[in-house]
């Protein structure tokens, strides 16, 4: 998913559906989108999912959990966080499953370095580090749940962990302010957050907003889930994590020589 402006005045985009919150946030502040979208008896949240993390078949690695992934010699699959919304799921999963283990910021963030030193390739979104994982490379995808199992569904030898300590992802759906049909777009996105459009997402691999319709067997509760709220939440998490001239991860990936842009 990827927030894009509509590019044509002739058919503007009716409904968006997006990664994060701060994708909607920037179409509030163009005034494409209007300020209460998130009003709504899901926090304007239409699909849920956690952040797994994808195996090879049999699971040679042995992989368990975090502490997995910056042994030597595990390769890591995961996006640039700076041109990934996907990806910054996953940052703010490995780094909050550090801090649900008790551990301070400070190692939470050596944590991150640890593990993006065992990242061999970034791809520019979760679809591209999705196929470079069946293409052959690497150990261990960092994904939504939801795309490991879209994979499976389509056939590709992938198994997925969901670790003790995830993160709980949750996507953005309104209307746009642009919309020349609006009330069939409200009807549209009304209809989406309903029971009978909820049951066929959780079919294609997504988490309900409607909690009783998650079965526990094929959708467990980590023991350790948290939400992005307990870092502050968006618009404190892009600054301090994800800001490309001064943050977090702009660090790591310098030291690393990698592009934010």
């Amino acid at each position: 998913m990827t927030s894009r402006r509509p590019s044509s005045p002739a058919s503007p985009a009716d409904v968006v559906a997006l990664s994060l919150e701060p994708d909607v946030t920037k179409l509030v502040d163009e005034k494409l989108v209007a300020p209460d979208w998130n009003q709504t008896p899901t926090k304007g949240f239409v699909t849920n999912s956690v952040v797994v993390l994808g195996v090879r078949k049999g699971n040679p690695k042995n992989i368990k959990g975090w502490a997995d992934l910056v042994k030597p010699g595990v390769e890591v699959i995961t996006p640039n966080p700076f041109t990934s919304g996907g990806a910054r799921w996953n940052v703010m999963a490995a780094y909050g499953s550090q801090i649900q283990q008790g551990k301070t910021e400070e190692q939470a963030v050596d944590y991150l370095e640890q593990l993006f030193k065992n990242v061999p390739v970034q791809d520019k979104s979760a679809r591209e580090s999705l196929q470079t994982f069946t293409g052959g490379k690497g150990d261990v995808l960092i994904s939504y749940e939801n795309e490991a199992i879209t994979a499976q569904q389509k056939g590709e030898e992938i198994e997925y962990v969901i670790p003790d300590e995830t993160i709980l992802i949750q996507n953005p759906i309104a209307v746009t302010t642009e919309s020349k049909n609006a009330e069939l777009a409200q009807a549209f996105v009304d209809y989406a957050v309903s029971e009978p459009a909820q049951q066929v997402f959780v079919e294609k691999g997504y988490r309900s907003v409607i909690p009783e319709l998650n079965d526990e067997k094929t959708y467990p509760t980590p023991s350790g889930l948290f939400e992005i709220t307990e870092f502050g939440g968006w618009d404190t998490v892009m600054k301090k994590f994800f800001d490309p001239e001064d943050s977090i991860m702009q660090q790591i990936q310098e030291s690393l020589g990698v592009s934010t842009s």
